[in-house]
């Protein structure tokens, strides 16, 4: 059913294509032919600097500051941090209050409040420490992929996490993990795709065989530092629980990798109509796996959740997510790659993009979600709307072939139709035949519009 839409999509523009071909580049997990490019030999770096630490310990000094970090201003910290419940948290207003240390502030500030580090005998200067390692070790250079990013998925699972339908769900260890998962799911991330890693034969792409390249090294990051006797918050917990969570948030930042997002989404449905047919139109997980793969999901949803947010924020984070793209392109360009999907700067198509990308991508995972945690989505699903249509009504009129080619009126009707269907058909599935067929009819339009072009 997606493959198919896909293909319409495509057919529309040459946009349009260009926006099919990243959906399915990015989050179908399947083979790619053998590609001979430019190799790149050296491995991302990773930072870690006793100055780092020493910045830690001089910020512990003296009182134990109360948000984790010292800032200039408690009374304006105080009054954002009275609103981390909140949806529609100011993520960048908080990094700039928190002096450039949103991670840190944000993560100690959410376990505090809910008790997870005195449940689990974790030592608060040690955690700081070991969280402001990993916040440098985030890239400020990323317009996207940045510890601003890590801090507004961890405070957006927070706000998931606490709504009643699932807050007696899940344990407090395996919430721990959630949270903790999404600290330092992108840690050390480069601004490049996994494709990317692979086609220059990058040193982490041959590392873990192009399988997750990225969230692996985002957890061995992470879990490498806990090696440190200075970082290991640890250290006071029981082996088997340590080992537990260690596999809890192994499994959940694997889950973020986006290949896998449709597979997942597949997966959480049918557990949740499974589960509620049993018993009675409710959702029980009975199991580790039924409640870890609802988390993986909560997590995933959350990594992707910008579009839910409102349309200032959304913005935002649009406008940054499209300047790192446009860096990875202009890489590809230097080393004479072709270009990836959304990537080049010269023949922008955001509007669109950001159109298919909750068409396809953020809608069906979100009304999963909302059937899942009903009613408490339902603001999220109304503002995702309200943003698809803001992005909708602004895809530029213009002849075929230009630079800001774009539906015209009787495409955008076409456009429309086609989603209205697929909001009617979605659930019930398609096999594996009409998935490959559809994957081979997106294949055969690009060739197409590539001689074409």
């Amino acid at each position: 059913m997606l493959t198919r839409e896909l293909s319409q999509f495509s057919e529309t523009s040459r946009s349009g294509n260009q926006v099919a071909e990243w959906v399915c580049n990015t989050y179908f997990d399947r083979d790619d032919d053998e590609l001979e490019y430019e190799k790149t030999k050296s491995r991302l770096p990773m930072v870690y600097a006793k100055r780092i630490i020493n910045q830690a310990q001089q910020a512990l000094k003296g009182n134990f500051p109360k948000y984790g970090v010292e800032v200039e201003d408690e009374d304006a910290m105080g009054h954002m941090v009275a609103q981390i419940n909140n949806w529609n948290f100011d993520m960048f207003k908080f990094a700039t209050i928190s002096k450039d240390h949103p991670l840190v502030s944000l993560s100690y500030t959410v376990l505090q409040e809910r008790g997870l580090l005195r449940s689990f005998n974790v030592d608060a200067s040690t955690f700081i420490k070991y969280m402001f390692v990993i916040e440098a070790n985030y890239h400020k250079t990323n317009p996207y992929h940045n510890a601003i990013h890590g801090a507004d998925v961890m405070q957006a699972c927070h706000v998931l996490l606490g709504y009643p339908v699932v807050e007696q769900v899940f344990t407090d260890l395996e919430v721990f993990a959630a949270l903790y998962a999404c600290a330092i799911h992108d840690v050390d991330h480069p601004g490049l795709s996994n494709q990317f890693l692979s086609n220059t034969s990058n040193e982490l792409a041959i590392l873990y065989n192009d399988h997750a390249v990225l969230e692996n090294h985002h957890l061995a990051t992470a879990f490498k530092f806990l090696q440190e006797d200075e970082l290991n918050w640890a250290s006071g917990m029981p082996d088997k629980q340590r080992q537990l969570l260690r596999k809890m948030v192994i499994d959940l930042v694997l889950a973020t990798d986006m290949s896998k997002h449709l597979s997942l989404m597949a997966d959480i449905k049918t557990t949740v109509e499974s589960s509620k047919v049993a018993h009675n139109g409710k959702l029980v997980l009975e199991s580790y796996n039924e409640r870890m793969l609802v988390l993986q999901g909560i997590v995933h949803s959350c990594d992707i959740s910008s579009a839910t947010k409102s349309l200032p924020i959304y913005k935002a984070w649009t406008e940054r997510i499209i300047e790192e793209f446009y860096q990875q392109g202009d890489r590809e360009r230097e080393l004479n790659l072709p270009m990836s999907p959304m990537c080049d700067r010269n023949n922008p198509s955001i509007e669109k993009s950001q159109v298919g990308f909750i068409d396809f991508i953020v809608l069906p995972l979100w009304e999963t979600l909302g059937e899942l945690m009903y009613p408490f989505c339902q603001e999220m699903l109304t503002q995702l709307n309200d943003n698809r249509n803001y992005y909708f009504s602004r895809i530029p009129e213009s002849p075929r072939g230009s630079v800001t080619d774009g539906p015209n009126a009787e495409e955008r009707n076409n456009l429309i139709a086609n989603s209205e269907k697929r909001r009617k058909e979605r659930g019930k599935g398609y096999s594996e035949d009409d998935k490959l067929s559809d994957l081979s009819s997106i294949e055969e339009q690009d060739e197409i519009l590539t001689v074409s072009d």
